[in-house]
């Protein structure tokens, strides 16, 4: 769990980031679930755009995928939202002490 210092670090870190998964009119399907949890272990920080055919709410499918894949919920704006996960091999962000 991320305390509030560490979301705001990377709510700014996420900024600057494009979206790495699009979620289109199947919803949340095996092989975007799988390339999510590609990304985050490589990236740790993925943002995530939901497609206008898709009935998804941002923040209601953001929180499910992150309890899915271990992740930690960042942001929802708009029809994007960013999830974190601290990659087990190689982590790549250092996160600010609570």
């Amino acid at each position: 769990m991320i305390t509030s210092k560490q979301r705001r670090y990377l709510k700014g870190l996420a900024h600057e980031l494009e979206p790495m998964v699009m979620i289109g009119k199947e919803d949340l399907t095996d092989n975007i679930i799988n390339e999510l949890d590609v990304n985050l272990e490589k990236r740790e920080l993925v943002k995530v755009k939901i497609q206008d055919g898709s009935a998804l709410k941002p923040k209601e499918t953001a929180n499910e995928l992150a309890e899915k894949l271990g992740a930690d919920f960042v942001q929802a704006i708009g029809k994007k939202f960013v999830i974190y996960r601290k990659s087990v091999e190689e982590p790549k962000i250092e996160l600010p002490k609570a």
